[in-house]
């Protein structure tokens, strides 16, 4: 019964077991011709060391798995197989439960990045003229940074003048498209501005911001309305 158990678990369980990590590898991976030539390799070798140990089984009635001589063996396709096994779980993990946990944090990172950047062009106080402007170029893409600084520097000296306060929340955000490298939020935001001896006027923005990934950080590269006419 023991020997049983040691002939199944190390001469028949182990390489399988490591056969069927190799397919795995090569169903995940969808059969390059790199994995193929040497999935094919390894488990011909696989296949010869199964022949040589029922060769021994019909010559000596000892095997791998049996052989209390060899336990140098048995640790060896143990650990191969572990090996393989181990390879095969990565190998899946790396190809398709990481790139769905990496789709998620971006979505979520575009998100938080268009939601400050909306809300950072809607803000204005007169104490502090630039600080929502220097806020936003800090989100944006560097070559276009330095427009948007000169398009809204523009305006914050009449505001200032004026002495207006203008705040911004936003009330709804969500990812239009995303990809590897560009993506697409939508804003919509409930602004307020205040002009002293003026009613408040409130309003209503609806707003489109486009981003790009350059050096693993998403980036802003425009905002816009979100239906222009």
């Amino acid at each position: 019964m023991r020997n049983a158990w040691r002939v199944f678990a190390f001469d028949v369980a182990a390489p399988l077991a490591a056969i069927a990590a190799l397919l795995a590898i090569g169903y995940v991976l969808a059969w390059p011709l790199w994995w193929v030539s040497l999935c094919s390799v390894l488990i011909l070798l696989i296949v010869e060391g199964v022949a040589v140990n029922v060769w021994l089984l019909r010559r000596d009635s000892v095997t791998v798995g049996t052989d209390d001589d060899a336990p140098a063996l048995r640790l060896a396709v143990v650990a191969l197989c572990t090996v393989a096994v181990v390879a095969a779980v990565l190998t899946g993990y790396t190809h398709w439960a990481r790139p769905d946990h990496d789709l998620k944090v971006d979505s979520a990172e575009v998100v938080r990045i268009a939601v400050g950047m909306a809300e950072a062009t809607a803000t204005f106080s007169p104490q502090e003229p630039m600080a929502a402007i220097d806020k936003a170029a800090a989100m944006m893409v560097p070559e276009q940074a330095t427009t948007f600084r000169d398009q809204f520097g523009k305006a914050t000296n009449d505001l200032s003048h004026r002495n207006v306060t203008a705040t911004a929340s936003t009330m709804e955000a969500g990812l239009e498209a995303i990809g590897p490298a560009a993506a697409s939020v939508a804003v919509v935001m409930r602004a307020t501005q205040n002009e002293p001896g003026q009613p408040t006027d409130n309003a209503v923005l609806a707003l489109r911001v486009t981003l790009t990934k350059q050096g693993g950080h998403w980036l802003v590269l425009g905002v816009g309305p979100l239906n222009p006419r």
